[in-house]
């Protein structure tokens, strides 16, 4: 496991949407657009399942994630390789499922990635 840094952190609050790549076990890649990608803590970052159903077959099948948070216009922002777990009860998943009823949105998962390796730029 490896720590998000501060700069890793202020790209993923100010840049959205993130982009997470996945693949299923044959290794057909996916890659989908999370303008819901937050710090959870030193250690994990976590998104919302809202339309997002082959990503998250993706990571039932194989778990490892990749995720870029790009600034285009600054070339700024930082990339994060980790392995994703699906939240569909508890603590996290009621708080963002309220938070996104309040705007109309259904969250069907949480998905909370581990960050194994990070890289700013």
């Amino acid at each position: 496991m490896t720590k998000l840094t501060d700069e890793a952190k202020n790209a993923i609050r100010t840049i959205s949407p993130s982009l997470v790549a996945t693949t299923n076990s044959t290794g057909k890649p996916n890659v989908s657009a999370k303008g819901s990608m937050r710090v959870l803590d030193d250690e994990h970052v976590v998104f919302a399942d809202i339309a997002s159903p082959r990503t998250t077959a993706n990571i039932r099948e194989n778990d490892q994630v990749a995720i870029i948070c790009l600034d285009a216009s600054k070339r700024k922002g930082c990339r994060i390789w980790g392995n994703g777990s699906i939240l569909n009860s508890g603590e996290l998943f009621d708080q963002l499922s309220a938070e996104y009823a309040k705007k109309r949105m259904k969250v069907n998962n949480v998905i909370k990635v581990t960050v194994e390796e990070i890289e700013t730029f």
